[in-house]
């Protein structure tokens, strides 16, 4: 199994890096964890069959992490004339916030009809689902109001356990969540500054021992955060970087 670092940053470019998008695929398995808003650019510019992804996978409804889902949609239908079924699967809310983003972004577009099975699913909190051949568990992080819920991600692929905090301040949630998970992919918006939403390094050090996740990969990172990468001890996300678990 790996994941590709579509787009690792935060939503107001730090260090000019792309919005979040994670590609993870393995012998059969093929989805993506979030699409920001500038993730169909980024896809294009690592060369991603996008035709092959199967699903996508949504932590939360904020452009940085859902606006992509427009760009995405409308270039399957028109340009890589999709034809193979995809399931978007996500928070309570979804369908809703789908329609809303479709007809802010491009309006009319969300009555289009598409050459493709789309599937829009709602995940349900602490409940495991099948989407796409791979198992999925959400738990309830902190992200604040309004535009909630906020998913972080506990997702088993094949023999893999990939975990993804989401954006959100420290909860006791993602212990279960990213519990001897495979893989790890952490928010580190700063590294001893503790702020409301997200998740400081200090903080998140503070429970890896009793998370035990084989490997940690930061991600999210503020600009204050990106100057200090070289001194850090633990693995940091970059655009483009593949990450084999």
């Amino acid at each position: 199994m790996q994941l590709q670092f579509v787009g690792c940053g935060d939503a107001f470019g730090s260090g000019g890096r792309f919005n979040t998008c994670f590609h993870v695929t393995g012998t059969r398995t093929n989805f993506l964890i979030d699409c920001g808003a500038s993730s169909l650019i980024a896809l294009k510019g690592l060369g991603i069959a996008l035709n092959e992804i199967q699903a996508i996978l949504v932590t939360h409804f904020h452009a940085d992490h859902f606006g992509g889902l427009p760009f995405f949609m409308l270039e399957s239908q028109f340009f890589s004339k999709r034809t193979q079924p995809l399931v978007v699967a996500g928070p309570p809310g979804l369908k809703d916030w789908y329609l809303r983003v479709m007809e802010t972004s491009f309006p009319g577009s969300s009555k289009t009809k598409q050459k493709f099975d789309l599937e829009l699913r709602e995940l349900k909190p602490g409940e495991e689902t099948e989407v796409a051949g791979v198992t999925v568990t959400p738990h309830l992080v902190k992200h604040g109001q309004p535009d909630g819920p906020f998913f972080a991600l506990r997702i088993r692929a094949e023999d893999r356990v990939v975990t993804y905090t989401g954006d959100t301040e420290w909860t006791d949630a993602l212990i279960p969540a990213a519990k001897d998970a495979d893989l790890f992919v952490a928010e580190a918006y700063f590294r001893d500054k503790a702020v409301p939403l997200h998740l400081d390094l200090a903080t998140l050090e503070n429970h890896l021992p009793e998370i035990g996740a084989k490997k940690v990969v930061l991600t999210h990172m503020s600009d204050d955060m990106l100057k200090q990468v070289d001194e850090l001890a633990y693995e940091t996300a970059e655009d483009g970087k593949v990450v084999a678990f």
